[in-house]
């Protein structure tokens, strides 16, 4: 990580939870775009989602697994290379051939 970088993150940091939250609102709307819709609209389209996916589960057109065994299905699809290891909290680094 660069000393910029490195600084940033220090900085950042030490900001209270909330500001901490705007920061990361803004970085992400720097990558991916503002949202889609006003908060509410956000909120009534996800409402509408749950109901979908609660109707489909009663009906029988879909089911549901334990949480342990979803847990660990993410774990390993998402499971890291060998060639990569974790450091500190948020900093990843790879391993030199």
């Amino acid at each position: 990580m660069s000393t910029t970088l490195e600084k940033l993150e220090e900085q950042a940091l030490q900001l209270p939870p909330e500001q901490r939250g705007q920061l990361i609102h803004r970085l992400i709307v720097s990558l991916d775009g503002e949202p889609e819709g006003t908060p509410e609209e956000i909120a009534r389209a996800w409402d509408a989602e749950i109901a979908r996916r609660v109707t489909d589960m009663d009906a029988g057109r879909t089911q549901w697994i334990p949480a342990d065994e979803a847990m660990s299905r993410l774990r390993e699809k998402f499971a890291q290379p060998a060639s990569r290891k974790r450091r500190k909290r948020g900093q990843i680094y790879l391993r030199k051939k």
